[in-house]
């Protein structure tokens, strides 16, 4: 790969991810994945360049993943850090729906800290399985639609075959705070023959389990209510970012932690 030449200026330098739907690699000044559509917002990566032919886009280069981040950790978080990832990715998604896309693929793998003087900064990547929100709307009352995306943070509603709006990003997105908190999903590690049977079997046991339930012991209140309120949310029901965030900030007032 490292002799693959990339418009005329990007050279092919090393592998730095792999994801289900394609290989990433890093340019010397630029790597892939995100929609020019997008750009031009805090957290989501400036396009550099695209090529249509070979589905290449070319970005700024980035830090490491939160997946990354949570194994260099030994798996352990502490929940001022989910308190003050949460607040920016709430923010991320609500930036990427107001520009009219579902993301449909939240996990932790998908989001990326910047570096040098943006290390603080979240960043949204992997936009392959995004909707516009519009052509997501078709598919509102329709039953038995296959699966997409990733199954460990998939939505109730994707998991039922059903139509994805806000409120399913957002939904994944609080899974992702329970993987951090709890080290694993209760779901995960389910025996099963075929995909279609271990699709059944993680959507009864995430269905059976509350907001409360999957939160006790672990999280506070507030992430309880995150979820319950982001499964509750109907197709055309807006989301409240704006309550959502604050959910979050109030432990963190009371923990006296500073955002940055």
């Amino acid at each position: 790969m490292k002799d693959i030449l990339i418009n005329g200026g990007y050279r092919v330098d090393r592998k730095i991810g792999e994801g289900g739907f394609g290989l990433v690699y890093s340019a010397l000044e630029g790597e892939a994945e995100t929609y020019r559509a997008l750009s031009g917002s805090v957290g989501i990566p400036r396009v550099v360049w695209a090529e249509v032919r070979f589905y290449v886009l070319v970005h700024g280069l980035l830090g490491s993943s939160l997946d990354d981040l949570f194994n260099y950790c030994g798996r352990k978080v502490l929940l001022r850090t989910i308190l003050l990832l949460a607040d920016q990715a709430i923010s991320r998604i609500e930036y990427i729906h107001s520009k009219g896309f579902l993301h449909r693929d939240i996990k932790p793998d998908n989001f990326l800290m910047g570096i040098g003087k943006q290390e603080n900064i979240l960043y949204t990547i992997d936009f392959g399985l995004a909707k516009e929100l519009r052509d997501a709307g078709r598919c509102r009352d329709f039953a038995g639609l296959p699966f997409g995306g990733t199954r460990r943070y998939a939505s109730i509603n994707n998991h039922n075959g059903r139509g994805q709006s806000w409120g399913d990003d957002l939904e994944s997105l609080g899974y992702v705070f329970l993987y951090f908190a709890r080290d694993s999903l209760p779901w995960q590690g389910l025996k099963a023959v075929g995909d279609e049977e271990k699709n059944e079997l993680i959507k009864e046991k995430r269905m059976n389990l509350s907001g409360e339930r999957l939160c006790e012991g672990v999280l506070p209140d507030e992430f309880a209510t995150y979820i319950n309120y982001t499964r509750s949310l109907c197709f055309e029901d807006k989301p409240n970012y704006s309550y959502l965030r604050k959910l979050f900030r109030r432990p963190v007032q009371i923990r006296g932690i500073q955002a940055r």
